[in-house]
């Protein structure tokens, strides 16, 4: 069970399952008799890598955000190596800690290395409110898009909606005369992405690690309650990296995002500079970087169990 954010008994309770998990633990990993054991966060992974500690398995983790969560945090003291995707607060221990990025999907690296020069078309806006949606941005979004068509902006929309605002994102666009393409879910990112030209987006580090591949310049509203507030901190290192423009939930209105949305429309030159300071921040070879590091670590090793 986890701890954080849980009353006194509760958490007592989770760690008095403790023992009795890391126990269950050990059992699972004799009988598996692993090389190494590979730990993403979550507390679920704590009683594996204590376990495979105290067998000697070689241990390996690796944190996404920027702010890693508290099981990665205790789970570095742990572990033989630690990959990171972005710089993290607070830091890893340095001399087990490889930056190597977030690995992304085949299908997106594909499209990144085929993806043209933009032709002379409408610009093409992407907006993800993430796999489950996000409403506040579907709203600001609703918002911004009728101060545009006011000013009769060319522009052709993607949408990602989720399932529960899809029919009034789709009825809104309808009204309002624009170009439109409204989902629920998108399953092939890879296309959608070499369409685009500018993103509105949450801050998740699966999606900062694709749109840097992509070279894909974006607006970025972090989700406000993300853990740590995470998601703002992953949006600053491409906004230092000049890339992203971060725009705060708190305080954010329709018509601050059109206004926003419109400098962009605007100024095309922003957007191919910016859409090249994302492919510098990119690391398309991190799943190679981090399983060559994987089988260095177990080879080195060599556990026996």
């Amino acid at each position: 069970g986890g701890v954080k954010g849980l009353g006194t008994m509760q958490r007592l309770r989770s760690l008095l399952r403790m023992p009795g998990a890391v126990l269950e633990a050990m059992r699972m990993l004799r009988q598996f008799n692993p090389d190494l054991v590979f730990g993403v966060g979550g507390y679920v992974t704590g009683p594996v890598l204590l376990a495979a500690r105290m067998l000697g398995v070689p241990i390996a983790i690796h944190e996404q955000n920027s702010v890693p969560g508290m099981a990665n945090r205790l789970a570095g003291r742990l572990a033989d190596k630690v990959f990171i995707s972005l710089p993290c607060v607070p830091p890893f221990p340095p001399a087990k800690t490889v930056r190597t990025g977030n690995p992304v999907r085949r299908e997106i690296l594909a499209a990144a290395s085929e993806k043209t020069p933009w032709p002379e078309r409408s610009t093409t806006l992407l907006v993800l409110g993430g796999s489950q949606g996000a409403h506040r941005v579907n709203l600001l979004v609703m918002e911004a898009m009728e101060q545009l068509a006011r000013q009769g902006r060319a522009l052709h929309l993607i949408h990602q909606t989720g399932g529960a605002d899809e029919e009034q994102v789709r009825t809104c666009y309808h009204k309002l005369g624009i170009d439109a393409e409204v989902t629920a879910f998108i399953r092939d990112m890879a296309s959608v992405y070499a369409r685009a030209d500018l993103v509105v987006s949450r801050a998740g580090a699966t999606t900062l690690a694709e749109l840097a591949v992509m070279g894909l310049p974006a607006l970025l509203i972090p989700y406000p309650y993300a853990a740590d507030d995470h998601q703002a901190t992953n949006a600053e290192y491409y906004v230092k990296g000049s890339g992203c423009r971060m725009l705060r939930e708190s305080g954010l209105t329709g018509e601050i995002l059109a206004r926003s949305i419109s400098e962009y429309l605007q100024n095309p030159e922003e957007l191919h500079t910016m859409s090249a300071n994302m492919k510098t921040m990119a690391m398309p070879d991190a799943t190679n970087r981090i399983v060559d590091e994987c089988l260095q670590l177990a080879t080195r090793k060599g556990w026996h169990g």
